[in-house]
């Protein structure tokens, strides 16, 4: 890697003008570039990108009322109109096309009709969320399905995306199926093509030589009150798909995306990292390696607030549940030695382990989850990466996990929040001339985030504190301290999980302003630290723990306490339910290895 600032500008090769091919210029982003040579492992690379070539002519030719307007007239027009609804929709850099009769929009405020600010009458059966993203890499939209017939109990949320660039991945790329689409949408969508992929039925065509996406949230599985099932979906993906109309965007030159690769001058020798997809021994899916990927899809900032952090599995290391593959040893009581049964590893029933809180960290993407994930070698694995923060603080001595609440949480670049209030997770969607990703954080509070306005449409800055480090699984202390994090980008099939680790090395490295260095292949690990959890509330001093094994004041020495002391006195003498507490604890505290 060069020692000075460098950014990476992509070389573009620009094939035929046709709007029949969705590769018209391919812009191939290397290290490369950099440094005049291949790219040899440990080294990070920059993603591969395909530019749109966008007809506007032919976005034109398709308003009811383009005549002979040159585009960037006729979708000035448009946007004037549309924009009352959308805001911003003129940034857009490729045709907006949404569910919106825009003909009836245009009459009515022709007409001053008062209600043309909110009624959701321009939009059949759907209601637009305050979620619109348009933006120099196309646009993002999503919409509620009003009326929908399934027994599914949450509302049906249905995305729509077009983008001026996608992202190219390396394989595998595991789509789960493919299936053929009805006749009528394949002559008025020439090319769709139906894909379930990672939880998502998702509906791709290309228009103007632009690659949009319709997706909907679902799994192939019978309907039930709490999961869509993608036969329900697809009706509500149909309807929606033919209710879509041509509502703006500015003709304009797509720019290449550039990505900057620079990293700090000064080696800390402190913070050292397993290379991407070097997990844990055995602890893949069916025992698979992870995804070995160096790519940095996006410059962003580190999203713990402070220093330190460390990216670690929750599940095959200390206080970790082994995942579904069993334990040699006990759970349940502090400092209990066990292991998993898919490996060696000696492991401590004890959140606050120095190894859970020390360098190097270690790459929990493609980890095993049930969990479709198309970049995962078996198709499989954990979405993200698992981050706990710099220490861990205990109630007592004697807890056995870390209070929740003690560590901030950051946004990681200027973005929009995507989330419905109650969700469990927040994304923050980027959109600009250099990126079109997104970022999920998962396992803060949902409450909390209810409460912080932390919902779709609010515009967040890099570095804003958006929350704290939580145990939220589906329920407060329903998982271990950490924060989940992941990382989407845009390609043909649309939104795709991609491997973040490396996006993060890049990430801690700025905010502790040193290199990191990567253990090779059969490298010593780093001797374990010792490092002591923080207690709020530690033993008490001898003198005090004698006075306490004192006979029982009188009943009229008790009588002259303050009010207060002898509440508390009270509530401390109530039997209690350690062991049923402990019980359910363990039952239930491992809730966030389903994400």
């Amino acid at each position: 890697m060069p020692n000075n600032d460098a950014v990476n500008s992509c070389a573009s090769k620009t094939g035929g003008a046709n709007e029949g091919s969705l590769l018209k210029r391919a812009v191939f982003v290397s290290l490369a570039l950099l440094v005049g040579g291949p790219v040899t492992a440990g080294e990070m690379e920059s993603p591969v990108i395909t530019l749109s070539d966008v007809n506007w002519d032919a976005a034109a030719a398709s308003l009811p009322d383009h005549g002979t307007q040159a585009p960037a007239e006729a979708f000035g027009r448009l946007n004037a109109i549309t924009g009352k609804r959308f805001a911003g929709i003129a940034k857009s850099a490729v045709p907006v096309l949404l569910p919106f009769d825009i003909d009836a929009f245009r009459k009515d405020v022709a007409e001053g009709k008062p209600d043309t600010a909110s009624s959701d009458k321009y939009f059949g059966d759907f209601h637009p969320t305050k979620f619109f993203l348009p933006g120099p890499a196309g646009y993002d939209a999503t919409f509620i399905a009003e009326g929908v017939d399934t027994r599914f109990s949450k509302p049906v949320v249905v995305e729509i995306s077009g983008a001026a660039f996608v992202y190219n991945l390396d394989s595998p790329n595991h789509v789960e199926k493919e299936e053929p689409i009805p006749k009528e949408l394949e002559q008025k969508f020439p090319g769709i093509r139906r894909i379930l992929s990672e939880a998502h039925v998702r509906y791709v065509f290309e228009r103007f030589g632009v690659p949009y996406v319709l997706s909907i949230q679902c799994y192939d599985m019978r309907p039930s009150s709490k999961r869509l099932s993608c036969r329900e979906a697809d009706p509500v993906a149909l309807r929606f798909l033919n209710l879509l109309r041509t509502a703006g965007g500015t003709p304009a030159k797509i720019p290449q995306p550039k990505f900057d690769l620079s990293r700090p001058l000064a080696q800390l020798d402190s913070f050292t990292y397993y290379g991407p997809g070097d997990l844990i021994e055995n602890s893949g899916w069916n025992k698979l390696p992870g995804r070995v990927d160096y790519h940095v899809y996006a410059r962003i900032r580190f999203p713990i607030a402070h220093a330190t952090a460390y990216v670690k599995s929750q599940s095959f290391m200390p206080w970790g549940d082994c995942y579904k593959t069993g334990v040699v040893g006990r759970l349940g009581m502090k400092g209990a030695q066990y292991r998993c049964r898919r490996n060696d590893k000696s492991l401590v029933f004890d959140e606050s382990a120095p190894e859970n809180f020390s360098y190097p960290w270690r790459d929990n993407f493609c980890e095993l989850r049930d969990f479709l994930v198309g970049q995962c070698p078996g198709g499989y694995g954990h979405q993200g990466e698992d981050i706990r923060p710099a220490n861990c603080v205990l109630s007592k001595p004697d807890a056995d996990r870390c209070v929740p609440y003690q560590h901030t949480v950051a946004a990681v670049h200027d973005g929009v929040i995507r989330r419905l209030p109650g969700n469990l997770g927040a994304y923050i969607v980027v959109n600009t001339e250099n990126e079109h990703v997104r970022f999920r954080y998962l396992h803060m509070n949902p409450k909390f985030m209810d409460n912080d306005g932390l919902l779709n449409g609010r515009q967040v800055s890099e570095g804003e504190i958006i929350g704290k480090v939580a145990s939220w699984g589906d329920y407060e202390r329903g998982t271990s301290y950490h924060l989940h994090f992941n990382i989407q980008v845009f390609t043909t099939v649309g939104w795709v999980w991609v491997n973040p680790y490396m996006t993060l090395v890049a990430a801690y490295e700025r905010l502790v302003g040193g290199r990191g260095s990567e253990i090779m292949p059969g490298e010593p690990a780093p001797p374990v630290p010792v490092k002591l959890p923080v207690i709020l509330y530690p033993s008490p001093p001898a003198d005090v723990r004698a006075a306490s094994a004192l006979p029982p004041a009188t009943p009229e020495a008790l009588s002259t306490r303050p009010a207060k002391v002898q509440e508390a006195a009270a509530e401390r003498a109530k039997p209690q339910r350690h062991h049923r507490e402990r019980r359910h604890i363990q039952r239930n505290r491992h809730r966030h290895h389903r994400r």
